[in-house]
């Protein structure tokens, strides 16, 4: 009877773990990060920029006009330019890749591409490590071109190796790269994102050490300083500036801008849920 019943009732309904399985499956494969999604997202993000002259020549040329202003301005005293010259070769880059990131990553956001992009079988994983690739690529020429100009032709007097500048400028202009992916999903224009920019950056431009040491600064704000990765930033700047060697120091200011940068990533995917969901 329990036979019969069986073979001609209802059809019965898949078991949970069956119809489950093949969806949990299609959702890690689409989520797992792939070397060949990655790249084709960052070769997208680098065409559509080649027809934005605009925004590559703010990037790669304003730090580089910005320092020969600089140099230019303290003609006639070339030691202050050398005290400050190498903060600012950290924090210009920094700028520049987070307001040129924020705003092409918003246009995305508001335009509908990355919802399209991530109802595809690409994870949120491909696609900020497709933008943070592609924007570090440009930040690695921006970086080199500011440290070149900057070393070699305004005769910028650094005791260490230009090479652990650069180092550190390219650090600085990635963790701007990671605040702009980031800020971007809480924006909903433009004009909103570059708002950002005295909200998150100027903060950091006031206390990490630029005007005056921060050990000589108000006791709150030094302890403030200390948690800003900008402060970092301009103290590996400055280690470099004033040592021949390799510092533990500078060691530690570099592994904190770029766990900072890593930590900013990372929030930034997390964001694409809110914005997709």
């Amino acid at each position: 009877m329990n036979t019969h019943a069986t073979s001609t009732g209802t059809t019965t309904a898949p078991t949970p773990a069956a119809a489950g399985a093949p969806t949990r499956s299609a959702t890690g494969a689409a989520r797992a990060v792939s070397a060949a999604r990655t790249l084709a997202t960052a070769a997208r993000v680098l065409r559509q920029l080649r027809h934005d002259p605009r925004s590559i020549a703010l990037m790669i040329l304003v730090p580089c006009v910005m320092l020969l202003l600089l140099r230019y301005v303290f003609d006639g005293s070339p030691q202050v330019f050398d005290s400050i010259g190498a903060s600012l070769l950290g924090i210009f880059p920094l700028i520049t890749m987070f307001l040129v990131t924020s705003i092409a990553t918003l246009r995305e956001r508001t335009s509908g591409t990355l919802e399209r992009l991530l109802a595809m079988p690409l994870g949120k994983g491909d696609l900020i490590a497709g933008y943070a690739l592609a924007f570090g690529l440009l930040a690695i020429v921006q970086s080199s071109l500011a440290t070149g100009l900057a070393v070699w032709f305004l005769g910028l007097d650094v005791v260490g190796s230009p090479w652990l500048l650069l180092l550190v400028a390219l650090l600085d202009a990635l963790l701007g790269t990671a605040l702009g992916l980031f800020v971007s999903a809480f924006a909903a224009s433009e004009y909103q994102a570059v708002q950002f920019m005295p909200a998150v950056l100027f903060p950091q431009i006031l206390l990490c050490g630029l005007f005056i040491a921060r050990d000589k600064m108000q006791p709150v704000l030094e302890a403030v300083s200390n948690v800003l990765p900008m402060s970092y930033a301009v103290d590996g700047m400055n280690e470099v500036l004033r040592h021949t060697d390799v510092t533990a120091d500078f060691i530690r200011d570099v592994l904190i801008v770029a766990a900072c940068a890593l930590l900013v990533l990372t929030l930034g995917a997390a964001t694409l849920r809110r914005r997709t969901a």
